[in-house]
């Protein structure tokens, strides 16, 4: 379809012109039509896994809302299955919202930029409306406002090992490193004359990054200091790869609100088991203190360099079907290809021999721990960049005995 058309039916971003100008094309994705490479997607990804450079990724199609009101933290705590009393002011968390039936609507990040902004909620473009909707559903019952800011604001992310530092040149003295370079800070700067920034230290990629919102009108500007400071720009091509690395799961591909919360392997960061009663709390905590998921988000690492076809079925060795793949990609830094998969329980030990089927083909598939690659993010915990891939040795990519 000619990318003039598309444009007639889909949403486009902000700064869709400026990617142009920087020899971007172009694709669809959850109704937006997006960069999807600057003409070298090897060269965007390894600006970001490289070790010596960032990349620069248009986020903006993500979904940002604004809550506040006196009883905001009582009615997101109720939503929501991460605990917003804990949350400090200049801080995010990850949190999830779930059905009644404890399933997942939605991943988000719920920020406090500061005592006097209220809460920035961001999740992805595919579950905008599911939040925003059920956010505002609770509008009447008491002194909580919410406000979708998405069309008003762009999101940008420097992800890379030289983030910090490229944000700190373009921020300047508004950017403090021991405010901002804390884990999961949120905070709220002045840049130039161009008015208010939020910015967020956050990785999508497994990378040290940080994640800044502003208004669309300086988001041209901020867009092309950043760039001049060295992030190069990343197309969603290359982002795709970095994120299933990383094993971030994508609403509706990897998960659904078909999957229960805990079946998207990222409890540990958003879910509290002490807060007390939220929607789908009873069945989430039942799961956790009972026993287990049924099935879970798992990684695969392929014996052979073939992208499985649609609709892939994983299977032991023996023949039993016990999964499905829901993301795979050729990984660089693995020179593997991977794939990010919905697993039964019994089968998620690393290392496990299974079988990835699609039609007539049938390739051999070990699974792996999550996330793939762990990259500068995880250095100060590891003191240096680490690759975690069952059978898989992270400088060479060469199978391990």
């Amino acid at each position: 379809m000619d990318e003039t058309v598309e444009q007639l039916t889909m949403h486009t971003l902000p700064l869709a012109e400026t990617h142009r100008r920087h020899g971007a094309t172009f694709a669809e994705r959850d109704g937006h039509l997006l960069p999807a490479t600057y003409g070298d997607a090897r060269a965007e990804y390894e600006a970001v896994r490289g070790g010596d450079g960032a990349g620069l990724i248009d986020l903006s199609a993500r979904a940002r809302i604004e809550v506040s009101g006196a009883e905001s933290v009582q009615f997101l705590n109720g939503l929501i299955t991460n605990d917003v009393k804990t949350l400090a002011s200049g801080a995010w968390m990850l949190a999830a919202f779930p059905n009644v039936q404890g399933r997942l609507l939605a991943h988000a990040r719920v920020a406090r930029p500061g005592a006097e902004v209220g809460f920035l909620i961001d999740t992805e473009t595919a579950t905008h409306e599911k939040v925003f909707q059920t956010l505002q559903r609770f509008t009447l019952a008491g002194d909580f406002h919410v406000k979708d800011v998405t069309g008003e604001t762009a999101q940008f992310s420097v992800q890379g090992a030289r983030a910090g530092a490229i944000i700190a040149s373009v921020l300047g003295d508004a950017f403090t490193p021991e405010t901002e370079a804390q884990r999961q800070s949120a905070s709220v700067v002045q840049w130039r004359e161009n008015g208010q920034v939020t910015v967020m230290h956050a990785t999508h990629t497994g990378e040290d990054g940080y994640d800044l919102v502003c208004a669309t009108d300086a988001a041209a500007d901020l867009w092309e200091a950043l760039a001049a400071a060295g992030a190069r720009p990343v197309g969603f091509d290359a982002f795709e790869v970095l994120r299933v690395e990383a094993g971030v799961p994508r609403h509706g591909v990897d998960v659904t609100d078909a999957n229960v919360v805990l079946e998207a392997g990222r409890e540990d960061e958003a879910v509290s088991y002490t807060k007390g009663c939220y929607i789908g709390q009873e069945i989430i905590a039942r799961i956790h203190w009972r026993g287990h998921v049924a099935k879970r988000l798992a990684g695969l690492v392929l014996e052979d360099d073939a992208e499985p076809g649609a609709d892939a079925k994983v299977r032991t060795t023996e023949g039993k079907e016990i999964g499905r793949v829901t993301s795979q990609v050729f990984s660089p830094r693995l020179a593997r290809r991977i794939a990010l998969a919905i697993l039964k329980y019994d089968y998620l030990q690393p290392g496990t021999e299974v079988s990835i089927v699609a039609g007539d083909s049938e390739r051999a598939a070990r699974v792996s721990e999550l996330p793939f690659v762990r990259g500068s993010w995880y250095a100060e915990a590891t003191a240096a960049a680490d690759v975690v891939v069952a059978g898989v040795s992270g400088d060479k990519g060469e199978a391990t005995p």
